[in-house]
């Protein structure tokens, strides 16, 4: 079989596995990038070379060396058979690395056994415990209900953010997001109603943000979102997108169709803040929000009626409408 060719290099190359083929003579005519990246071998060292002449030197649970009598590639070759076992292969650096190996037969075009390949997989069961141990960290950053991050994912991203604050004036915006009316949509529809008013919500978030920013879930109804911005105006745009892009999310119920929107809050990071203070300022603004009537963006700074006003006006100047009726484009 010709390994030269585009198609068959590529679909090769791409594998994760180790894969080797090997001529009637044992001697290696292919070696992938995957047993490059599992043996540590480059395929410069290997290639017409034995497999047997110090490069894998499989032994078994008991440290047999298996390259005579016991070789499943060479029983492959005399017997045609393909098997699988688990081996320890000789790693690049020295240690023994448990892998699993396929040896197939390599035919030639007259039928006639011209080689085999191997195929081998990394057995460890460190390389298990590793990716148990990703899937742990994702699960534990991660709201199940959404899925997308909770406050613990939120904490530890604004932590990092804010060390790049102070070491390279790289500005952001806190903002906190409220799911306006949850009790009433549980009252009147029911909980798993509820549970799918905040996946909605979620959703309509995660897509109307930039992949820069960050949006989690802190609580039953409210959510946080870190976003990149130098100015608050810059702040409010994203925010109001949010906003917008919840208005016009509609879930249909055994009841007909159901809308919902968001109050939010948002302020600036500024020179001597901390996590508190911007999270109590953010706080802040949420709650004019809220107490103007709902579905309604505030930032600003001053954590006072201020930052309504700044909002007002920026709402304005993006509509035309009057600020007088600035947060009420759809209603309360």
């Amino acid at each position: 079989m010709d390994f030269r060719g585009d198609t068959h290099r590529r679909i090769l190359d791409s594998i994760q596995d180790g894969i080797y083929v090997v001529d009637g003579e044992r001697k290696i005519t292919f070696w992938s990038p995957g047993a490059e990246r599992l043996t540590g071998f480059t395929a410069e060292e290997v290639m017409g070379r034995r497999c047997s002449d110090g490069i894998l030197n499989h032994v078994d649970e008991q440290g047999n060396l298996l390259c005579g009598d016991g070789c499943p590639l060479l029983a492959t070759m005399t017997d045609g058979r393909p098997r699988e076992t688990r081996v320890f292969m000789h790693h690049r650096q020295g240690h023994r690395q448990p892998v699993i190996v396929q040896a197939s037969p390599l035919l030639g075009e007259d039928g006639e056994r011209v080689g085999a390949t191997e195929v081998f997989r990394d057995d460890s069961e460190m390389a298990t415990i590793r990716e148990r141990l990703v899937e742990l960290e994702e699960q534990a950053l991660t709201d199940t209900l959404t899925g997308i991050g909770n406050r613990r994912h939120l904490e530890a991203v604004t932590v990092s953010w804010f060390a790049e604050w102070e070491r390279y004036q790289r500005r952001f915006g806190l903002l906190l997001i409220d799911l306006d009316r949850l009790k009433e949509i549980n009252d009147a529809w029911g909980h798993d109603i509820g549970d799918e008013a905040l996946r909605m919500v979620a959703a309509s978030m995660r897509f109307g943000l930039r992949v820069s920013d960050v949006v989690a879930r802190i609580s039953g109804d409210e959510f946080g979102a870190l976003v990149l911005a130098e100015t608050e105006e810059e702040l409010w745009l994203v925010a109001e997108r949010i906003r917008k892009l919840v208005a016009c999310s509609v879930m249909e119920t055994p009841d007909g169709p159901l809308g919902t929107t968001v109050s939010i809050g948002g302020a600036l990071v500024e020179p001597g803040d901390t996590i508190d203070t911007l999270g109590r300022r953010t706080d802040r603004q949420l709650y004019l929000g809220k107490a103007a009537g709902r579905d309604r963006v505030v930032v600003g700074s001053a954590g006072d009626a201020a930052g309504a006003a700044a909002s007002a006006s920026a709402w304005a100047r993006s509509t035309g409408v009057p600020a007088a009726t600035t947060g009420t484009p759809s209603g309360s």
